[in-house]
């Protein structure tokens, strides 16, 4: 799950500094919507101030795909099947909005349907006679909608600022720029979606700002918030599982530590470093005493990711590296977990992970200023390499299917401002670090066709 554009912005002098992720709630949303006109333009700069009172807004993305393989990669010798079949869904449609309470203090929400909008919820039956420490799910408490941010912010300087609530954890590229404005290809970057949350959010609180200027401008990040679940972790997504969540209440036993810091100085380009530690993780595990007989489960990760745009060529970079201790202990008190629980536990566990990326695509319309009515068009290339399994303790065989390297090249069309078509072709190969590689095990072929949004409706 992911939000409108997760920028910083700052009004010099002013103490109007605003950072643009902050969303709504569902009914102060859709009544705005129908008791205000409605305006449809990209989302505001990061230097933009013009939102006086409030803003309504929000992303979506459609996606049909055409595929060569079937459905489970893992069941066989040879990777998976040649089986021709296509799909077709709505991955997520969001609603944001912020209000300024006052011009120091700023209420957020982001509101999330996500591929249909059904949900569900988790129990951990505790006091009940021989129901104890048993799962139990219940459809009707998750609802239809999630909440992807909810926070106050106060705003101080445009140094240092502070948010409490329900915020994004913003570790790599494409959970800290998750919009599909943000991305050429029709699905997000496949393994930051693998690995990790995505859009990874967590309940905290969090201090950020900016400061510098010229060539020394900066703005970064640091937050407290819960910490991963490792009842979550297993061989295919690693840590993606650990976001808690399944209940109604989020454990706070072992909390986790994010920073990030951008360097903004030179027109066009950003260049972005994060890191997120989780200590002792165990502590947060459904059953407070699963991983009691464990060394300290420790999870940490860090990342780099760069953008630069002009008006000829966009690019954008991203290397992220995760590391855990303790992964044969995970694996062997996952697998005990009851079949009626939320969680995998599949194992082994990768002791260390990684996922890289690169994409470049060319702004066609630059070229021909001169033509009237020229449509704006992207051809575009995105390599992208992750392995759940880069690293396993010693004695443990990490399956080469879970290695993928992939390249993906396509158009994208921008009809008018905010709104996107896409297409690409995508291919997988399984089994291998190698740009240009291949393996043994089937390649995964497809098309994919992609429509998405990123709009201010309206604002005052």
């Amino acid at each position: 799950m992911c939000s409108i554009p997760n920028k910083h912005t700052f009004a010099v002098g002013k103490l109007n500094v605003i950072k643009s992720m902050g969303k709504y709630s569902t009914l102060l949303v859709l009544g705005l919507l129908t008791s205000t006109t409605a305006f449809a333009s990209e989302p505001p700069a990061s230097q933009d101030t013009t939102f006086h009172k409030f803003r309504i807004g929000g992303y979506g993305e459609m996606l049909a795909t055409f595929k060569d393989y079937g459905l489970n990669r893992y069941y066989g010798g040879n990777g998976n099947t040649k089986k021709h079949h296509n799909d077709i869904s709505i991955p997520r449609f969001v609603l944001s909005g912020d209000y300024k309470i006052s011009n120091k203090w700023i209420l957020g929400a982001e509101i999330e349907f996500e591929a249909g909008g059904t949900g569900s919820a988790y129990e951990l039956e505790v006091g009940q006679g021989s129901e104890n420490g048993e799962y139990e799910q219940e459809a009707e408490k998750g609802g239809e909608v999630a909440i992807e941010q909810f926070h106050i912010t106060h705003l101080i300087t445009p140094e240092f600022n502070i948010r409490a609530g329900h915020m994004i954890i913003p570790v790599g590229l494409t959970n800290t720029h998750h919009e599909p404005i943000n991305f050429f290809t029709a699905a997000r970057p496949e393994g930051a979606t693998v690995l990790l949350p995505c859009t990874w959010h967590e309940t905290g609180i969090e201090v950020f700002g900016a400061f510098g200027k010229g060539y020394a401008s900066f703005d970064y990040e640091a937050m407290i918030t819960a910490g991963l679940n490792p009842n979550g972790f297993n061989i295919y997504n690693w840590v993606k599982g650990g976001r808690q969540g399944f209940f109604e209440t989020d454990n706070f036993s072992a909390p986790a530590y994010t920073a990030r810091l951008n360097w903004t100085g030179v027109p066009g380009l950003r260049i972005g470093a994060s890191v997120f530690f989780n200590p002792n993780a165990g502590k947060n595990a459904d059953k407070l005493v699963t991983y009691d007989d464990l060394d300290d489960i420790n999870i940490f990760i860090y990342s780099f990711d760069a953008q630069y745009i002009n008006r000829y060529v966009t690019a954008r970079a991203n290397f992220l590296s995760g590391s855990m201790t303790e992964t044969v202990g995970i694996a062997s008190k996952n697998r005990t977990y009851s079949s009626k629980s939320p969680y995998s536990r599949v194992g082994p566990i990768g002791k260390r992970v990684l996922d890289y990326s690169l994409e470049l695509g060319l702004n066609v319309k630059s070229f021909f200023p001169s033509v009237k009515n020229f449509p704006s068009i992207y051809p575009f290339v995105h390599y992208n390499y992750y392995n759940p399994l880069e690293k396993v303790e010693s004695g443990m065989i990490a399956d080469k299917r879970c290695q993928v390297s992939m390249w993906s090249a396509g158009l994208n069309w921008k009809p008018v401002p905010g709104l996107i078509v896409k297409a690409d072709y995508t291919t997988r190969q399984i089994g291998t670090a190698k740009i240009f590689g291949t393996s043994d095990f089937n390649s995964e072929n497809e098309f994919r066709l992609g429509l998405a949004y990123t709009l201010w409706f309206n604002g005052k």
